[in-house]
C-alpha cells in the first residue's frame, strides 16, 4: 500500500509546513491532479521554496475532492536547481487580484516519508553547476586576479562583478576557476520579445531577474577571455548567448571575427552559441568561421505557439527551422533547448510536431529545461494560440519515454556538452 504525499502550505505567519489532512496536488496545464508518489524525489540540494501570494493552497480530501486547508494558507512551490525538470507544477486557487509571479519555475512540492519531495527528474548528472563544486572565496580571489591582469577588459569586469557577484552565475564562476564552460556575452539587443524573457520585460508588474549587458565588447576583449580558457581548461568551452544578454546573432559580424581570431591562436576546445536561431545566414557564416556547437531554443514545435511566446521581430518560425537545417548540414553539434511546461510540452499535438522536427533535422541532443513563467499567464497565451477544450497531455515521463523509443540516438540532458 502506497503512502499519500501531504500538501505543503505557507501559514499566516510565513511558516512552511505540511497539512496531513490533504493529499498533495499538482498541476499540468490548467488541470489539477493528485501527485503520483512514484514520480517523487527528495527535494534536491540547491532548491528553493517559495510561497505564492494571492494563491491559496489546495489539496485533495479523503473523498477525492479539492479542498482549501483554511483561510490564510498560501500555496508553496519549489524552484529546482539546474539539471532537474519539473513533472508537475504547484496547484493553487488563484484569487482575482493576485500579482503576476516572478520568472521562475513553480514545481509542486509535498511532504513525503519525513521530508520535502518534488515531482521531478534529473536529466543531467553533470556537476558543473552543483553548489558543492564552488568555493566562492576562491572564485572571488580569481576574479580579482583577472581584473588586475586585464584592467581595461569590460567583459572580464561584467562577468566577474555582475554575473558572479550579483547573479551567482555558475558559468561565469567557472570562467574564473578556469574550467568547463565559460560565458561570452556580446549582445544587449534582441529581435524577439519573449513573454518570459529573463533579461528585459516591458510590463511594469513583472521584473526581469537579470539585466542585459550594456556594451558591445571588442574582438580583443573576447579573445583575452576565450584563448586562455580554451587553451587550458578541462572540458573547455566558450559560449556566446547568455542570460545577461539578448540575441547573440545580432552581433554576427563581431562573433565571426572573434571566432576566426580565436581559431588562429588555438584549435583546442569547443566554441558554442546559445541562440533563438532567427538568422540562418549568420549561422552559416559562423559555422564557416569555426563554430563547433549550437543550441536553438524553442518553447514549442508548433509555429502558432512559438510565435505567440517569442513575439518575433523581423524573423519567423521558418527562419528558425532553416537554422536547424544549416547547422546540421555544416556538421555542428545541434541541441534543442526545449522549454518544458507540464500539460503543454506533453500535449499530443505538441508531441507530433516535435517528432516531426526531430525526424527532419536530426539534432544531437535535447536539453530539457523548465520554462520559468507564471503558469496562469503562460496558459492564457497557450489557449489563445492553440485552443483546446479538453486536456490532451500524456505526462512528461511518458513524453520522454516516447521520444527515447523513437529517437534512441538523441542525447537527453540539460548542459552544453563539449564537442
Amino acid at each position: 500500500m502506497r503512502n499519500n504525499p501531504s500538501a505543503v502550505v505557507c501559514g499566516p505567519g510565513g511558516e512552511i509546513c505540511d497539512w496531513h489532512g490533504l493529499v498533495a496536488a499538482g498541476r499540468s496545464g490548467c488541470e489539477i491532479h493528485s501527485l503520483d508518489d512514484r514520480l517523487l524525489i527528495p527535494l534536491p540540494e540547491g532548491s528553493r521554496l517559495y510561497f505564492l501570494p494571492g494563491r491559496p493552497a489546495v489539496g485533495f480530501n479523503k473523498s477525492g475532492k479539492l479542498e482549501l486547508p483554511g483561510t490564510g494558507y498560501t500555496a508553496v512551490a519549489a524552484f529546482l536547481p539546474p539539471g532537474y525538470v519539473a513533472l508537475s507544477l504547484a496547484a493553487f486557487n488563484r484569487e482575482g487580484k493576485a500579482p503576476l509571479l516572478p520568472l521562475y519555475c513553480y514545481c509542486a512540492v509535498c511532504w513525503y516519508k519525513g521530508g520535502f519531495h518534488v515531482p521531478a527528474i534529473r536529466v543531467d548528472h553533470d556537476i558543473k553547476h552543483d553548489p558543492s563544486c564552488f568555493d566562492m572565496k576562491k572564485v572571488y580571489r580569481a576574479i580579482n586576479c583577472w581584473l588586475r591582469k586585464y584592467p581595461g577588459n569590460r567583459l572580464v569586469r561584467h562577468h566577474g562583478m555582475v554575473c558572479v557577484r550579483e547573479y551567482g552565475c555558475p558559468n561565469a564562476a567557472n570562467l574564473f576557476l578556469g574550467r568547463w564552460e565559460a560565458p561570452i556575452a556580446v549582445s544587449g539587443g534582441c529581435n524577439a520579445s519573449c513573454q518570459g524573457c529573463i533579461s528585459r520585460q516591458n510590463l511594469k508588474m513583472i521584473q526581469s531577474p537579470q539585466v542585459r549587458i550594456s556594451f558591445v565588447p571588442t574582438v580583443k576583449e573576447i579573445v583575452e577571455i576565450a584563448v586562455p580558457h580554451l587553451g587550458k581548461a578541462p572540458g573547455a568551452m566558450i559560449s556566446f548567448g547568455q542570460g545577461c544578454e539578448g540575441e547573440p546573432l545580432l552581433q554576427g559580424n563581431l562573433i565571426e571575427s572573434a571566432i576566426r581570431e580565436i581559431r588562429r591562436r588555438t584549435k583546442r576546445g569547443t566554441i558554442h552559441i546559445n541562440t533563438n536561431g532567427s538568422m540562418p545566414d549568420v549561422v552559416e557564416r559562423l559555422a564557416a568561421a569555426g563554430l563547433d556547437s549550437i543550441r536553438i531554443s524553442l518553447n514549442s514545435a508548433r509555429p502558432e505557439l512559438y510565435s505567440a511566446y517569442y513575439r518575433c521581430r523581423k524573423y519567423s518560425f521558418d527562419d528558425v527551422m532553416e537554422s536547424f537545417r544549416i547547422a546540421g548540414k555544416a556538421g555542428l553539434w545541434v541541441s534543442v533547448n526545449y522549454l518544458t511546461f507540464p500539460g503543454v510540452t506533453d500535449d499530443k499535438a505538441e508531441l507530433a510536431a516535435f517528432e516531426k522536427l526531430l525526424r527532419t533535422f536530426k539534432p544531437k541532443m535535447i536539453q530539457w529545461r523548465n520554462l520559468n513563467i507564471d503558469p496562469d499567464w503562460y496558459m492564457q497565451t497557450v489557449e489563445r494560440a492553440v485552443p483546446s477544450k479538453y486536456p490532451n497531455h500524456i505526462g512528461i515521463p511518458a513524453l520522454m519515454k516516447e521520444i527515447r523509443k523513437k529517437f534512441p540516438v538523441i542525447r537527453f540532458g540539460y548542459f552544453n556538452p563539449p564537442v
